[in-house]
């Protein structure tokens, strides 16, 4: 099984659109650890599903974070 590299603050498309009236399939990813939160790059509204659900709801990662983190 191939697991997609993705990180905190990355926009992602997802396979099924999100039910809202701009019914955008981009989300950033605003929260990662057992749960994850994105936010629909369409009408803002946020969704928080299981790790396990978001990989096999993802359809690919379009736009990766460059911010390095100070450690």
């Amino acid at each position: 099984m191939i697991v997609p590299e993705y990180d905190l603050n990355d926009i992602v498309e997802m396979k099924k659109e999100h039910p809202c009236p701009s019914r955008s399939k981009i989300f950033k990813i605003t929260r990662m650890g057992a749960d994850i939160k994105i936010v629909c790059q369409g009408c803002g509204s946020m969704v928080m599903m299981p790790r396990s659900s978001f990989e096999k709801r993802l359809k690919r990662v379009l736009e990766h974070n460059e911010v390095e983190r100070e450690s």
